[in-house]
């Protein structure tokens, strides 16, 4: 869909770029994919293919021609293939430097207009699985056809992303076609009805964050529907005069299919919607297709977003099978602000290497949250967002447990006013959610209209309180009216609005209507409603009915209120255009109903312990204790080993199977002395992350032991104090600066602050003037070193490090080689896990090999690489080349070219015989060495391909 904000949002992609390492950002509505690092995008060149690929015709049969561009690095490299679906008004363009980037990352990258957009032709039929789902089809059917692409079997290997209109595409996609590997979509919708027709009347009790009534049609989303068809009835230009509708209405629908033009109109007119165009949006939802799709799905979803709420991947989530692996992410941003889901980028990177290339561990399932702190106008924003995540999704197979809040107020009129103006202002789509940046005042005074809201208040908080999903509350309406439309919210009262029973017209939950609360005392979460249209009412009767709030993510300090606001009016909808009076009060216990999670894990304050979502600080300080209690009782399982007191790493006998009945790891056994630095090597799937993940103490082995310096290894060991990991990539508080990222690790050690070497850390983190920005602005390459830093400080030493280059520049590579080179040769020892072979060669002393599982090779590179029938003949500036070559040749021996002065020769000469030959025939020798790549000893030991019988990506 739209994100009207900005004319250039409504055609996919807005890219940021940091200084220094440069990341592709993902952002605005064509992009959610890792990007790569800014060196390999000024280093490989991309071969781009343009393409036009035949559609599924109209209706009436005029044909339809796809306008694609594929993207590779290396046509004669199969790779796993990513499409990416741009947003509503877009074209492919907006995609082709996130593509380019993809391509250099690895992938085979298919950008594709969609059909009514661009130079693509046909009509825009918003996603239809008959007609832009038959296409997604035929996309898939193209990569399946061509030489770049991965296959397994005859099925290639594929995934689509995209965000609001190629979100939806992606679900379409994956519910269509099962050769569909993986997807990712984002801000996009579960249903269009339930989307721009919402009804927040609920029976029954909480099944979920979001519950909806998605049966009933409700209030009409007006203003966002205006701006989402407005974009789409400008879309494409010229291609679109000879597609669009040939009746009168063509100058009002562009390329809009007539049916849905048609629906559009008269539901815009009338402020009801369209039974046909609701009998359409039902037909075409992504919904309807959820119980087909079994490509793992990743859901991010914005929340600033009054166009697609949590409410929308909520029922996603719960529409999936229960096989299908998926994840939901809650992020800051929506189409009601700027869509960046830079913090997001190692979620995205890890769901499509784990599922498309084999990459690492499956991304835990469940719910992620970013949970932002009150921000009141004129207040700093220094407060932490808290970053929530849930081990299973709640309320999908377990029921979703809540606690009550009362509330205070008694029955209050509401007035609705005729032709429904004025009206409450509570969000301006497309602007923005912060009413305040808009109107230059507090939000709650335009928000809460007099005599038009009633509102009902708890009591102070006496202790933080965390708001995720969607509260209940259970009002009696009473009317002058058979019907009345109502929207229904909840709002945070700083400690400054007017005390309740205060005469001040601010007064916040007095139970007077028409009061609004001070500047800068009140904020909405979200800037969300909760609409509900109540029909066949008895004038003089009271209707029972059950509210389902909007779903918000929200944290509410102590001191501060809550207030449940139900209003008569919000511009963003269309009202009734008949004056009535509705009497409103709460029914039954006078009670805020709210989730709350049983299960579940925070970050942002330094703790990471089981939590429930409304919990006092006494509960953290308890789940904390019970944590240590459990991981000291773990401690002493294995015995120490004396015999091993000299070595920093000891590996023995390791084994790891995984609940499927795979080894990923057997009987891995290897140690690593002072004064060295290790390479572990493997393919994809040898079991080298699941080694890892063992040595510090993350997976428990079924079988043998993990020492450093004779100390077991294990969860919550002493001994983990004198190892310093990075593995799986970095991992910071985002809205911290990088210098308090490190200051803040080190303090949760407890050691003194004099024993971090913080300066020899930021020596080797090289950020200059970016250490003190926050890091949610980082690039990809700077979030790394900062890694790396921050795994040295305290100058462990084991120092554990998987892939450390990833995302640094050749300088940078260069200067990291001679860090760890550094720092071995104090004593202390590294190990390195990388799969790049000519990295490993120049930077390690001593490498272990990993195939399947297993250890198949360990020693010292210049054992393992030194050869008598290979002999590297590096000539002078001056030499003849190719005489060199005719001379060797002549003897019988087999030439290549290792670099560009420096041959490699193979056969049985002795060494001394060929370098006479050479300068018997008058050609300069200046060096030579009887070495093999690494890579010849690698190739030589796991030549059946990478990840060849492998785990699967498990490792």
């Amino acid at each position: 869909m739209a994100e009207p904000r900005r004319p250039a949002g409504l055609r996919g992609i807005r890219r940021r770029r940091p200084p220094a390492l440069v990341l592709a950002v993902l952002a605005a509505l064509g992009w959610l994919l890792p990007a790569a690092p800014a060196a390999a995008a000024d280093e490989a060149p991309v071969v781009e293919t343009v393409l036009s690929v035949p559609g599924t015709p109209e209706p009436d049969g005029r044909p339809v021609d796809l306008d694609v561009t594929l993207m590779t690095t290396d046509p004669a490299v199969p790779r796993p293939a990513l499409v990416l679906a741009h947003g509503f008004g877009g074209s492919k363009d907006d995609l082709a430097p996130l593509g380019r980037d993809l391509a250099r990352a690895g992938y085979t990258v298919l950008t594709a207009t969609a059909r009514g957009f661009g130079a693509s032709g046909g009509l825009i039929h918003l996603d239809d699985p008959d007609y832009e789902g038959a296409d997604a089809v035929r996309l898939v059917d193209l990569l399946a056809t061509r030489p770049e692409v991965q296959r397994t079997g005859d099925d290639p290997v594929v995934g689509f992303a995209g965000a609001s209109y190629g979100g939806a595409l992606a679900l379409v996609a994956a519910g269509l076609d099962p050769r569909v590997d993986a997807i990712a979509p984002a801000f996009t919708w579960n249903s269009l009805r339930t989307a721009l027709f919402p009804q927040s009347a609920v029976a029954g009790p909480a099944t979920s964050l979001a519950d909806v009534a998605p049966q009933d049609t409700g209030v009409f989303k007006q203003r966002w529907a205006a701006l989402f068809f407005r974009s789409g009835s400008a879309a494409g230009g010229a291609p679109g005069a000879g597609d669009g509708p040939r009746d009168g209405t063509a100058a009002l629908c562009g390329r809009f299919a007539p049916e849905l033009c048609r629906g559009y109109l008269a539901t815009a007119g009338s402020g009801r919607p369209d039974a046909d165009l609701v009998a359409r949006l039902d037909r075409i939802a992504p919904a309807r297709l959820l119980s087909r799709v079994s490509a793992p799905t990743l859901l991010v979803q914005g929340e600033q977003d009054t166009l697609f709420g949590l409410d929308q991947a909520d029922a996603t989530v719960r529409g999936l099978p229960a096989g299908t692996p998926s994840r939901v992410v809650w992020a800051s941003g929506g189409h009601d602000a700027s869509v960046d889901v830079q913090d997001q980028v190692g979620e995205l990177e890890a769901w499509f290497g784990r599922y498309l290339r084999g990459d690492g561990t499956p991304a835990a399932p469940g719910l992620s949250a970013v949970v932002p702190q009150t921000a009141l106008v004129g207040q700093a924003d220094d407060d932490a967002p808290l970053t929530l995540q849930t081990s299973a999704y709640p309320g999908r197979g377990a029921p979703l447990a809540t606690e009550d809040r009362a509330l205070d107020g008694g029955p209050q009129q509401v007035l609705a006013p005729a032709g429904g103006a004025p009206a409450a202002l509570t969000s301006l789509p497309g602007t923005g959610p912060a009413l305040a940046a808009v109107t230059g005042v507090a939000g709650y005074g335009l928000g809460v209209l007099p005599g038009q809201a009633a509102t009902f208040t708890t009591a102070p908080l006496d202790a933080p309180l965390r708001l995720l999903g969607s509260g209940r509350v259970v009002l009696d309406v009473t009317s002058t009216a058979t019907s009345a439309t109502l929207f229904a919210a909840v709002w945070d009262l700083g400690p400054d609005a007017t005390d309740p029973g205060s005469t001040n017209p601010g007064a916040a939950g007095s139970g007077t209507p028409g009061r609004s609360a001070a500047p800068s005392s009140a904020v909405l979460p979200g800037a969300a409603v909760a609409p509900v249209r109540l029909t066949g009412l008895v004038p003089g009767q009271a209707r029972r009915v059950e509210v389902a709030l909007p779903a918000v993510a929200h944290q509410v300090p102590v001191g501060h209120r809550l207030q449940v606001v139900v209003s008569s009016t919000d511009q963003a909808y269309a009202l009734p255009r008949t004056a009535a009076v509705h009497t409103v009060a709460l029914a039954g216990d006078p009670v805020l109903t709210l989730p709350r999670l049983e299960s579940a894990q925070t970050s942002g304050g330094g703790l990471d312990v089981p939590l429930p979502l409304v919990l006092a600080v006494a509960g953290v300080v308890l789940a904390a204790g019970l944590t240590a209690l459990v991981l000291r009782r773990r401690v002493a399982a294995v015995p120490d080993r004396a015999d091993l007191a000299d070595l920093p790493l000891a590996v023995d006998g390791l084994v790891k199977t995984y609940g499927d009945g795979f080894r990923a790891v057997d009987g891995v056994s290897f140690t690593a002395g002072p004064g060295q630095v290790v390479g572990l090597l493997g393919p994809n799937g040898a079991g080298k992350t699941t080694t890892m993940r063992m040595l510090v103490g993350l997976i428990r082995p079924d079988a043998g032991a993990v020492y450093v310096g004779g100390s077991a290894v294990q969860p919550g060991a002493e001994v983990l104090g004198a190892v310093g990991a990075f593995i799986e990539g970095p991992g910071f508080l985002p809205h911290l600066t990088g210098r308090q990222n490190l200051e803040a690790y080190w303090q949760a050690t407890g050691r003194p602050a004099a024993e971090a070497h913080l300066d020899e850390a930021l020596e080797v983190a090289a950020l200059g003037g970016g250490l003190d920005r926050r890091v949610r602005g980082y690039s990809q390459g700077m979030k790394q070193r900062l890694g790396i830093a921050q795994a040295m400080l305290g100058r462990p030493r084991l120092l554990l490090l998987d892939e450390p280059t990833n995302g640094l520049d050749p300088p940078q590579i260069l200067a990291m080689r001679g860090v760890l080179a550094d720092y071995a040769a104090t004593g202390r020892t590294v190990l390195v896990s990388s799969h790049l072979l000519g990295e490993v060669q120049a930077t390690c002393s001593h490498v272990v090999v990993m195939d399947r599982g297993r250890v198949v090779l360990a020693g010292s590179v210049e054992e393992l690489t030194a050869s008598d029938d290979v002999t590297l003949v590096g000539l002078s500036a001056d030499a003849d080349r190719e005489a060199a070559v005719a001379v060797l040749r002549g003897l019988g021996l087999v030439v290549g070219t290792a670099e560009d002065r420096l041959l490699r020769v193979q056969g049985d000469r002795p060494r001394a015989a060929v370098v006479a030959a050479l300068v018997g025939a008058g050609v300069g020798v200046e060096q030579v060495d009887g070495r093999r790549q690494l890579e010849e000893v690698f190739m030589g030991l796991v030549g059946g391909g990478p990840g060849e019988g492998g785990e699967g990506g498990r490792g």
